[in-house]
């Protein structure tokens, strides 16, 4: 059986604010109701002048709008404040107005005498000056630009709301935040709102002002004539003191709470207190200034006119020219330096937490510990060629292969490095460190004596001979490698032979965002549709995989969107987007215009053909061939390759089309870099020359 629910019980306040509040209420209405003396009217109505100041204060010194959410509750009060003591010196002023000036209080006569100097016409003047301008200017302003507000505000409570859900959905916030946001926007629409209905306190107060003053005027000349016996001007000039002296006191705080009320709504979007919102702003623009201090100066010299105060003004403006563009620097260089010691901060913070230690970087050079002694001297160098050497892949494959981290390892052997790819070491060698490498290959060796190796980069013949001999291997005719050269060589085929695991989506993704935006649309109707951007990120991959250039991505889009509706298999689109690209491969693989060529022979591509399995459809399935034969074409095939590879010209394998895939598998076991086209890939208008055959 349910359980009834518990009765939310009120929390009570310790402090016993919450009953002194109530209490302060309970007298504002007791002062429209009961009469009272006037000392305590002098304390109420000095305490509403010191309340309005305070309220004025505050506008000036938020940092936005909505940090003063309470300003209509505030406002409300204040103006009961103002209208029962209104009516409670109207009631004093009423009845003991005879008496003398002095009869409603200190307060009263003595605004009043200050501001009519004597004479009751001058304060009737002031006072309707003040109504005037609390009444026409800022109270009508500040309540149309409320009702404004109010209305984009409430207008624009969807999109911002459907903003939030966007940014939850996408990650970029979390569940608290996006509730903070929402609570934030519905404050934002309640604070408008109230304010758009608050902003008629204030122009009633004045109205009520204005209709008190009047009343308290010509009742206490009739009470003061009638009842009292006294003469028109004397109950004239002492109702009309008393009762303008009533009215100004009561605009005072009625006009400075209008100014706050004003200078609240204002504010719109700007954030930060009043001061740097409006002093920032107006001495933000130093040809402003002296614009304005060459007009003062100007006038200065105009006969007729003073010239102290304007030449004056035109010298602080000329200062505030001179000093501003100074500060402005001197704050941009500290907000500067404190973004830069942040920077410091996190990262050496990042370097220490843990979760730092699961990064891996996605290109990274180890040092050992001489290797990284030796290159000291030269990491600055290092660095240049590095950033030559990303530039030249950008340019050569299409995208930017990942920053090149270079690091110091105790791990490893002193004399060695090591590259690693996402953290896994993939290549590594011994540098003889002092000495140059000759790549000498199958020809002649340099006479100067030196250690037979292998070159890392290809795994060539090569000579180890110290650096001292470097210009005798050049008499020779030989080309000294020096130690970052061959660093670079190793790590720059290193980085070609592992370029598809260095595509990731987030380069795709860029690439894309780069293109027209044609194809920009082409490219989501294909993933949209027909494959995944995942798919074509695997397109684009096994094209890397073989060296092939995805720098034309136009092309590939539009070959991919060829073959997309009526092919899924990622290795028959690749084959076909090499067919509408072999102009480029063909381009990028000639030398001087020609290609050279050699041949499957006709033995092994009638066994390759016989290799393929095929279901009812007639699509190839399996790839089955007797391991023996393998073996055997693998023999045959190096023999015949390494012949032409040990001449120093660049050629090319062409086999079927169907067989092609699979003669590339077993080939780049044998020689990585050897491409392996079809015979439909060979470019139209292009000279070909037949080097041999395969058997």
């Amino acid at each position: 059986m349910a359980q009834p629910p518990a009765l939310a019980i009120p929390k009570v306040n310790p402090s016993g604010r919450d009953i002194g509040f109530a209490t302060g209420i309970i007298a504002i209405l007791c002062v429209l109701f009961l009469p009272i003396p006037t000392f305590l009217i002098d304390i109420g109505l000095a305490f509403s002048i010191a309340f309005s100041v305070l309220i004025l204060m505050v506008a000036l010194w938020i940092q936005r709008p909505l940090d003063f959410s309470s300003f209509p509750t505030i406002l409300l009060i204040s103006t009961m404040i103002r209208l029962s003591l209104n009516i409670a010196t109207t009631r004093t002023i009423l009845s003991h107005g005879h008496e003398g000036h002095d009869a409603a209080g200190g307060v009263i006569a003595g605004f009043a005498s200050l501001v009519m100097s004597g004479d009751f016409m001058i304060g009737v003047i002031v006072f309707c000056i003040l109504i005037t301008v609390n009444f026409i200017v800022i109270t009508k302003g500040a309540t149309r630009i409320a009702e404004v507000g109010a209305r984009f505000t409430l207008d624009a409570i969807p999109g911002k709301q459907m903003s939030i859900d966007a940014d939850l959905s996408a990650g970029i916030i979390d569940e608290k935040e996006a509730q903070r946001r929402r609570r934030e926007l519905e404050e934002e629409s309640m604070f408008f709102g109230a304010m758009d209905g608050a902003s008629k306190f204030v122009r009633g107060d004045a109205i009520a002002g204005l209709l008190i003053t009047g009343i308290n005027i010509f009742g206490g000349i009739i009470i003061g004539y009638f009842r009292h016996s006294m003469e028109i001007g004397q109950a004239a000039d002492v109702f009309v003191k008393l009762s303008v002296g009533d009215g100004i006191v009561s605009q005072v705080p009625a006009l400075i709470v209008s100014l706050a009320a004003g200078l609240l709504v204002t504010r719109g979007g700007s954030s930060g207190t009043a001061d740097k919102a409006v002093i920032d702003q107006l001495g933000g623009y130093p040809r402003a200034l002296s614009m304005s201090a060459g007009l003062m100066a100007t006038l200065a010299l105009v006969p007729g006119l003073p010239f102290v105060p304007f030449i004056a003004l035109g010298g602080v403006m000329a200062f505030g020219a001179w000093m501003v563009p100074r500060r402005l620097e001197a704050e941009s260089k500290q907000r500067r330096d404190a973004e830069e010691k942040m920077a410091v901060q996190t990262k050496e913070a990042d370097k220490d937490s843990v979760k730092s230690m699961l990064k891996t970087s996605e290109i990274e050079l180890a040092l050992g510990k001489q290797v990284s002694t030796r290159l000291l001297g030269a990491h600055q160098e290092l660095a240049f060629r590095v950033g030559k050497m990303r530039k030249k892949f950008a340019t050569q494959y299409g995208f930017v292969v990942p920053e090149i981290k270079v690091t110091d390892d105790i791990a490893i052997p002193e004399k060695s490095y090591q590259i690693r790819i996402h953290g896994t070491t993939v290549a590594s060698n011994m540098l003889r460190v002092g000495d140059v490498l000759v790549v000498t290959g199958s020809g002649r060796k340099p006479s100067i004596p030196g250690d037979e190796i292998r070159e890392p980069a290809f795994g060539m013949p090569a000579m180890s001979i110290l650096e001292t001999f470097a210009e005798d291997l050049k008499r020779e005719g030989f080309h000294p490698i020096d130690n970052v050269s061959v660093v670079l060589t190793h790590m720059s085929e290193v980085i070609r032979n592992n370029l598809p695991q260095l595509l990731s989506y987030k380069d795709l993704k860029i690439l894309i965002d780069r293109m027209d935006p044609e194809y920009k649309k082409l490219a989501d109707e294909i993933c949209s549709s027909h494959m995944s951007y995942s798919g074509l990120q695997a397109v684009l991959k096994l094209l890397l995989a073989e060296r092939v250039s995805i720098r034309n991505l136009h092309l590939i889009l539009e070959a991919v969107a060829e073959l997309a509706p009526h092919v899924r298999k990622t290795e028959q689109i690749v084959e076909h987007v090499r067919v509408r690209m072999s102009q480029q491969l063909c381009g990028d693989l000639a030398d001087n215009g020609v290609l050279r060529v050699l041949r499957l022979g006709s033995k092994w591509d009638l066994l390759f053909h016989q290799a393929l399995k095929r279901d009812a459809k007639g699509d190839v399935i399996e790839f089955d061939i007797d391991p023996r034969q393998l073996e055997e074409f693998s023999e045959q095939a190096s023999r015949v390759i390494r012949e032409f590879m040990d001449r120093g010209l660049p050629f090319v394998l062409v086999t079927s089309p169907e067989t092609r895939s699979y003669v590339r598998m077993i080939v780049e076991r044998l020689f990585a870099t050897l491409p392996v086209l079809s015979h439909v890939e060979l470019a139209k208008g292009l000279e070909i020359k037949i080097l041999g055959s395969i058997g």
